[in-house]
């Protein structure tokens, strides 16, 4: 985690601290559910119980310094409780194993964190809902290729962008569905020493589902479906972040991020409006997906356990989250403030001598009687004269001086294929399916 890429609440979840409560509520949990099946006594639950409730502060150097002699992280949380709570706390832990507490921790960390990436993808999706319904009817040119294909409205564009965040966060609440699984069943899993009811007690005290088979440890097909859907919303920021960044090119200027007062684009340029912000949102994509593959190779783990796992998700638990959850806050941000120029948009639509109307002229011209190929040749002809003037010559114009269009549309058919407003007749329906 990068202090300069990480939000408070996101990071909280990761803290040591944090982590050694979770695992305290895993084992008092446990051990209550011991306790009520007679296998431990009830003292010892409210042992653990009762110390809990004094809020004690986890003092996670000393618990850093019992692992440094015991090599094993649970071993030494449960030591340094130990000597905080006294004899009943030998009755912690029974019949589990280290992968109970840290698989259902992590599965309580990955849920928690996704409570709050799906929190910003909903501030996300009313920003671009905002201001898609802004530039539902502005004009502006659609490109395929990085080239003038037809036109479009630049709410279009934001409406396509607002249906695939909405996907990703479907496919999110799912994959938190699917993450949040209670393991507490012993050595190698088949729960020869814990009673599955402990295991039941525990998901549900913890707001978990428990896992169906564990063979000591989670299966890790469902961390690779949680850290997959992160690199498929990664990927659709990324997306965003490029149109906007290809949006603000000089040569294009249709939009660009806000520039606040007093910010500075460059040490050498003062001119400079660079697009900082979806060029580092590039780059955090980058990093979450990088995540993608070490989780698809978790999945492959030896018989009922290794830990080679282990390591691999220290790294990613924390960095994918904060990093994805960095990103959408700051993508919310430029779409929040994105300054958008529809007259820049008229200019480009109109940069190229009509070209983008060529084929209204094309499909008229097969009603009129010709085939499409020959449609096609003519339309193109003329449509190379402009594009070789770079714009200078007029696409109607040079219709209009060929007897071979003109023998089939007349000046008024021509021109009336011209309209920029046919293209958007249909813009109402799709903000319908988009947004209902």
């Amino acid at each position: 985690m990068i202090p300069r890429y990480s939000r408070p609440d996101m990071v909280a979840i990761w803290e040591p601290e944090a982590r050694f409560r979770i695992w305290f509520e895993i084992e008092a949990h446990a051990t209550q559910k011991l306790a009520d099946l007679g296998v431990v006594p009830q003292s010892a639950a409210k042992a653990l119980w009762d110390w809990w409730e004094t809020k004690p502060a986890i003092d996670v150097a000393a618990i850093d310094a019992i692992e440094a002699v015991t090599k094993h992280d649970v071993i030494a949380f449960l030591d340094w409780v130990a000597q905080q709570v006294g004899p009943e706390a030998r009755f912690m832990h029974q019949g589990m194993t280290s992968s109970d507490v840290l698989d259902t921790c992590l599965a309580v960390q990955l849920a928690r964190a996704s409570d709050l990436l799906l929190a910003d993808m909903d501030a996300l999706l009313a920003a671009i809902k905002r201001r898609a319904l802004e530039h539902k009817f502005t004009p502006t040119m659609g490109r395929s290729h990085g080239i003038h294909a037809e036109p479009t409205t630049f709410g279009v564009k934001l409406a396509q962008a607002y249906a695939e965040f909405a996907r990703c966060r479907a496919r999110l609440v799912a994959a938190r569905a699917d993450i949040a699984t209670c393991a507490i069943s012993g050595a190698v899993g088949t729960f020869a020493n814990v009673d599955p009811q402990v295991e039941e007690y525990v998901a549900e005290q913890l707001g978990l589902s428990v896992e169906p088979v564990s063979t000591q440890v989670i299966p890790r097909d469902r961390h690779a479906m949680f850290f997959a859907t992160l690199g498929v919303i990664a990927s659709s920021i990324e997306r965003l972040a490029t149109e906007v960044r290809h949006l603000q090119r000089t040569e294009v200027l249709e939009a660009e991020e806000y520039f606040s007062p007093g910010q500075k684009g460059s040490s050498a340029m003062p001119h400079k409006r660079n697009p900082v912000l979806t060029e580092n949102l590039t780059g955090l994509a980058r990093m979450v997906r990088s995540a993608v593959t070490p989780a698809l190779e978790n999945v492959a783990l030896w018989h009922e356990r290794d830990i080679s796992h282990s390591s691999v998700e220290r790294y990613i638990g924390p960095d994918a989250t904060v990093t994805l959850d960095f990103a959408l806050a700051r993508l919310t941000g430029v779409i929040d403030k994105l300054l958008v120029y529809p007259e820049r948009m008229e200019k480009n639509l109109n940069r190229m001598g009509g070209l983008i109307h060529s084929q209204r002229i094309l499909l008229a011209l097969t009603q009129a009687g010709l085939t499409r190929d020959d449609s096609y040749r003519l339309v193109q002809r003329n449509a190379m004269k402009v594009w070789e003037s770079d714009g200078a010559l007029s696409l109607l114009d040079l219709l209009k001086a060929d007897a071979d269009v003109t023998a089939r549309l007349s000046n008024a058919e021509l021109e009336s294929l011209f309209d920029l407003g046919y293209h958007f007749k249909h813009v109402g329906t799709i903000f319908t399916r988009v947004f209902g």
